[in-house]
């Protein structure tokens, strides 16, 4: 073989294993699904060293992911899951905290409780598929999605008072509103952990699975892709904005709301699509 051909091979070799390793490195990587996915898109997360331990680099991960996503309308849905066997995510990784200057940590959960905030405003439905422990920062992370499918064994807390701290990155808030404030309260008081069969009895989890969560939480991203892009996103706005005034205000909400997809093609397309008796095939206009 010549000796060019070789060196060329060898250098190509090399440089796809670099780049499968920086990948496979990469705490948080986004993926997404084509074919009949299409408009999938994963926040995969893998710390297997850590159980998925957020650190600035993981932050600094899970921010681009979610800028990447914001504007692309082809995305219709994001599913966050973890590709770690045992763990969803287990919080801060505080091998990290412990080596911050004490000025730093308030910066650092202020980058957290941003990060988590920018997950919830996502203009797309996001599912949280919660295997194996869920722990303070992980359930804060899982809490700004907009459902949540756990399975049965998982492991769900806000331990932040066992550390003589109190959870930072929209816990005591999330966590209220998804399951009232007393038993919040109870749960945030003790450091308690539950399962995930106890998660959804009391509402914090949409659907609880006997095994792999991730498998319900992309059948629901199914569901959802079909459906008006648009509207669906206006529904998330409607919902969330509505959540957080009186009755009347958030009717108000719903009315500004529904008068935006009063012009688009999609309703044009929908209304037609049910005249013919088929499908109908929403582009997001």
């Amino acid at each position: 073989m010549n000796a060019n051909l070789l060196l060329t091979r060898n250098l190509l070799r090399y440089s796809a294993a670099r780049r499968t390793l920086c990948v496979q490195s990469d705490p948080l990587v986004m993926e997404k699904l084509t074919g009949k996915d299409d408009g999938i898109v994963l926040f995969r997360m893998n710390r297997p060293q850590t159980k998925n331990a957020i650190s600035t680099v993981f932050l600094k991960k899970l921010r681009e992911s979610i800028a990447a996503v914001k504007f692309d309308k082809n995305v219709r849905v994001v599913v966050l899951k973890s590709d770690v066997e045992g763990a969803f995510c287990t919080g801060a990784d505080l091998k990290e905290r412990k080596s911050m200057p004490v000025e730093q940590v308030p910066i650092f959960v202020d980058s957290l409780r941003a990060s988590f905030s920018e997950l919830e405003l996502l203009p797309q439905p996001v599912i949280a598929a919660i295997d194996g422990y869920a722990l303070g920062g992980g359930l804060e992370m899982a809490l700004a999605c907009d459902i949540r499918v756990a399975s049965l064994d998982s492991k769900i807390g806000l331990t932040e008072t066992k550390l003589a701290i109190i959870p930072g990155a929209g816990g005591t808030q999330r966590l209220t509103r998804a399951v009232g404030s007393s038993m919040a309260k109870e749960l945030i008081f003790t450091g308690r952990m539950i399962s995930g069969e106890e998660a959804c009895r009391i509402g914090l989890v949409n659907h609880c699975t006997k095994s792999d969560s991730f498998s319900k939480a992309l059948e629901i991203a199914r569901e959802i892709v079909p459906r008006g892009p648009v509207a669906v996103r206006l529904a998330k706005v409607a919902v969330d904005a509505g959540a957080e005034v009186s009755l009347s205000n958030g009717l108000i909400v719903e009315q500004q709301c529904y008068a935006q997809v009063i012009p688009t093609k999609d309703r044009l397309e929908g209304l037609q699509a049910f005249a013919e008796k088929r499908p109908p095939s929403y582009k997001g206009e």
